[in-house]
């Protein structure tokens, strides 16, 4: 009975263990499958932040500026920092040609559909603009969407269309900035001034209050209080009225409210 249990105890080991090993195995399978979606993960989310990207940089130092409107969208290529090895034709030429392929690379990941505008850098050769529109040709040739793509205008422009299948990623994903209510700009400081000051003028000629008060942002306030300081004390003077002045953390430097008191 002894030598039965010392014969099958080794065996009761050797199973725990190659039992114990694939368990290894499989923990390590699983985390390497694990690593692998997560690095895919974070390459499409960088791939979609720089797709959100009006500028989109060339591995030669050039870049794209794509700008989306309603009514088109416009593609603007500049050589940046790449000054080229032999001449500037080349420079030009060169840019052109990656340009090109990423253009039709962005246009495929921002779905960007309707009337596209190309604007390359200038070319003076001809064989070097048809070779850049038989490279853009080229690439857009992957595109499953309909595309049409014209000459060379007499402004060195690029005309094509892409026909639109669905909303852009740039609509699907963002929505209008709420402060500049999507026209990509604000007023100064200064021009709100001038806002101000001529809001206090048609309030007093309509009501007759103790005295005005503006509620505005912390810049337009430093600027009424700065270099604006004459042009209030002399409204202040014409109307007869004190104004006084409240800064206010608004969403939006452009938003004031005047007080009537």
């Amino acid at each position: 009975m002894p030598s039965g249990c010392c014969a099958t105890s080794p065996t009761i080991a050797r199973r725990r263990s190659g039992s114990t090993r694939g368990c290894s195995s499989s923990g390590s399978a699983r985390s390497d499958a694990s690593t692998r979606r997560a690095r895919s993960t974070s390459s499409i989310d960088d791939e979609i932040e720089k797709a959100l990207k009006k500028r989109v940089e060339l591995k030669s130092g050039g870049y794209l500026i794509i700008d989306q409107t309603e009514a088109l969208t416009t593609v603007d290529v500049n050589t940046g920092g790449f000054v080229g090895a032999r001449n500037f034709d080349d420079t030009v030429f060169k840019t052109n040609l990656e340009a090109a392929q990423a253009i039709a690379r962005q246009l495929r990941l921002r779905n960007l559909g309707g009337i596209i505008i190309l604007d390359f850098i200038d070319m003076a050769r001809e064989e070097h603009q048809a070779a850049v529109l038989a490279e853009l040709k080229k690439q857009l040739a992957r595109d499953r969407t309909r595309v049409t793509v014209s000459g060379f205008t007499q402004l060195g422009l690029v005309e094509m269309t892409r026909k639109r299948t669905r909303e852009s990623l740039a609509h699907l994903l963002c929505e209008p900035c709420p402060t500049c209510q999507g026209r990509g700009e604000v007023k100064t400081a200064r021009s709100v001034c001038h806002d101000i000051l001529r809001e206090i003028l048609r309030e007093a000629r309509q009501f007759n209050p103790k005295e005005f008060r503006v509620v505005a942002s912390a810049s337009v306030v430093e600027m009424l209080l700065d270099e604006e300081s004459q042009n209030l004390a002399g409204l202040s003077d014409f109307i007869g009225k004190p104004i006084s002045l409240r800064a206010e953390p608004f969403p939006s430097p452009e938003q004031y409210d005047i007080v009537l008191l």
